[in-house]
């Protein structure tokens, strides 16, 4: 019933229009803030792997193998991925355009930065953009999505599949 009312209704689209906005609003401002502001995400990376050190470590020892492997020596890669993928999942939540694809994204740095230890307002971000999830396209009925789906429908493999 909940689910249905989320993905279908018109007062729940207006709702999940504002969620949206928010969403895309604090991506995008924390985004052109690290464009603008000098930002670089070594100095961040190492941070959080100083995190997993100690009695009570905030980031677990598998992140911080990561981060030390894999994120530190591609730290420049990192800084530029952090930056316009911000920008990008604000714009596009802003927009309400792939507004699907770009929550996802957004899901996937908020996770980042709470396995690195930050927490700030990653949470609150976190279940937010979960209820733009499970909303499905109803959450960009109130942007340029309801342009943009008839024309992803013609890609819709289920429906070329169940009518062969």
């Amino acid at each position: 019933m909940f689910f249905n009312v989320l993905r279908n209704n018109r007062w729940a689209a207006g709702i999940l229009t504002f969620i949206r906005i928010y969403l895309g609003y604090t991506w995008l401002t924390a985004g052109i803030g690290k464009l603008t502001g000098g930002f670089d995400a070594g100095g961040f990376i190492q941070g959080a792997i100083g995190k997993a050190e100690g009695a009570h470590p905030v980031v677990q020892g598998w992140w911080a193998a990561f981060l030390e492997t894999i994120a530190l020596p591609q730290a420049g890669l990192f800084t530029f991925l952090v930056m316009w993928g911000e920008v990008l999942v604000g714009a596009a939540l802003l927009l309400g355009v792939l507004t699907n694809f770009a929550a996802l994204m957004g899901l996937t740095m908020n996770f980042a930065f709470l396995f690195s230890g930050t927490i700030s307002t990653n949470p609150e971000m976190v279940i937010l953009t979960f209820i733009i999830l499970a909303a499905g396209f109803n959450a960009g009925t109130f942007g340029l999505d309801r342009w943009v789906k008839p024309y992803l429908n013609q890609f819709d493999l289920r429906r070329k599949v169940a009518t062969q």
